[in-house]
């Protein structure tokens, strides 16, 4: 195995994203997407002995990484759960949430999880690999209006309707059980354009993993449980994700609906710590060209 495949995932805008969590060395903090364990690590790094960590992952692979220290704890979920695992630890509130929503390099370099067009293997794409629903179970079964909408919304796609009419059609002589099944119906509709072929897989592994859903209950669930000048740091890698978490940070809301109070003042839960996105920079992007597309945001609770 060479050296890039025992990396399960280099940590974007680490430094970046951890100072902005302002830690202090005896609080208690959430690293809501544990994955290779990189912010993890950092955040350890901070703490006194007094200090707690909790990761969440609902990925089994990512315990592999597991740190072995008292101020740790792992929990293996979906980091929409957050208040229930909180609640479980006997927690009221913390200090900082941590949340970077990037898929990890580790499952689009697994040819068995699904995640790219660039191997052949099962379409899959579940991050959780003991929940139910798989990509082909998607575009096996999903009516074409249905499909059209997925593409669409999670995929930005100008094509989507004719995409999906193009699946249903070809699913109706065979059924779609590989990623090479898969390409054979949606390249001709494509060619060689990979970008727009990474969002037909986005879109896929956005439903499948009803990762907006989990988004939003997620930012409601860190708006309670962080303390007055807590800090939220989230990094997002798409349009859709960053949307609702510019949104909750500047409204309190994923809608963006301003509440005003009786001078127009707008009613948030949190203030902006930075009012310009962080971008990674240009060395982070030579190294690892999957941060390209991070933005990192944080806001810190009223």
């Amino acid at each position: 195995m060479s050296e890039a495949k025992q990396i399960y995932h280099i940590p974007v805008l680490l430094n970046e994203s951890v100072d902005g969590m302002n830690i202090q060395p005896g609080g208690i903090y959430v690293d809501a997407t544990f994955g290779g364990g990189g912010h993890s690590k950092e955040i350890l790094s901070r703490l006194d002995s007094t200090a707690h960590l909790y990761s969440f992952d609902q990925d089994e692979d990512a315990e592999k990484n597991i740190v072995s220290d008292s101020r740790f704890t792992f929990v293996r979920s979906n980091f929409r759960y957050l208040s229930n695992f909180l609640r479980y630890y006997d927690v009221e509130e913390v200090d900082a949430i941590l949340a970077d929503l990037g898929v990890s390099s580790h499952h689009f370099d697994d040819s068995e999880r699904g995640f790219s067009f660039r191997f052949e293997g099962k379409l899959d794409m579940r991050m959780n690999k003991r929940a139910g629903m798989t990509a082909a179970d998607v575009v096996n079964t999903y009516d074409e209006e249905r499909l059209a909408n997925i593409f669409y919304l999670y995929g930005e796609l100008k094509n989507s309707r004719k995409l999906a009419s193009t699946i249903v059609k070809a699913r109706g002589v065979k059924q779609i059980i590989t990623i090479g099944d898969f390409l054979e119906v949606i390249k001709p509709l494509f060619g060689r354009e990979k970008k727009e072929l990474a969002k037909v897989f986005q879109a896929l592994r956005i439903e499948v993993n009803q990762e907006m859903e989990a988004l939003k209950e997620m930012l409601y669930a860190a708006t309670k449980a962080l303390k007055p000048g807590g800090r939220l740091v989230v990094i997002t890698y798409h349009s859709l994700e960053d949307r609702m978490v510019k949104n909750i940070m500047k409204t309190g809301n994923i809608e963006g609906k301003a509440e005003q109070d009786f001078f127009g003042n707008v009613q948030t839960p949190f203030k902006l710590v930075n009012s310009k996105v962080i971008v990674a920079g240009n060395e982070e992007v030579t190294c690892n060209p999957r941060s390209r597309s991070a933005k990192l945001r944080i806001a810190e609770k009223r």
